[in-house]
């Protein structure tokens, strides 16, 4: 079900709140091998099968930028603006890769609106996202990512 941030205040009422939590998605070792096509990012323990083998992670893992920027994929449809003319990612802050991500794991996200703050024709959101690997006590990337929704 998707959460609706219906303008400025439908937003500041969503402070605090978790938002729910987006479907399960397998990372496959095709889609780290594009990743590190797109991003010229080729270590061994991302492309390297055999070699990851007898590696430290007993297998390839994912990148954390491409975990990172999964989370658009993993939340859509978890929330929504409306009541805007326009919005921007503005940034990250606070990101942080806590535990690997072996290829053929399931990761899925969560989102928290964190704060709602006024900036010149909108609103700046801090929002939150969790992304856990199944099975892992550990989350697999925590992200704040800022946005800014213009009105007018």
């Amino acid at each position: 079900m998707t959460v609706e941030l219906t303008g400025i205040e439908g937003v500041r009422s969503h402070v605090g709140q978790h938002l729910g939590w987006g479907p399960w998605v397998e990372v496959t070792q095709e889609r780290v091998n594009q990743f590190a096509d797109a991003t010229g990012d080729h270590q061994w323990i991302h492309v390297d099968v055999e070699k990851a083998k007898d590696g430290p992670f007993g297998g390839t893992i994912a990148h954390g930028y491409l975990t990172l920027s999964m989370i658009s994929e993993l939340t859509r449809g978890l929330f929504a603006f409306t009541g805007f003319s326009m919005g921007v990612n503005y940034g990250l802050e606070k990101v942080r890769f806590p535990t690997p991500v072996p290829v053929g794991s399931r990761v899925r996200a969560g989102a928290t609106v964190v704060a709602c703050d006024d900036i010149p024709g909108g609103v700046q959101i801090t929002l939150e996202f969790v992304v856990e690997r199944e099975g892992s006590a550990k989350p697999a990337c925590v992200a704040q990512m800022l946005m800014r929704q213009m009105v007018g």
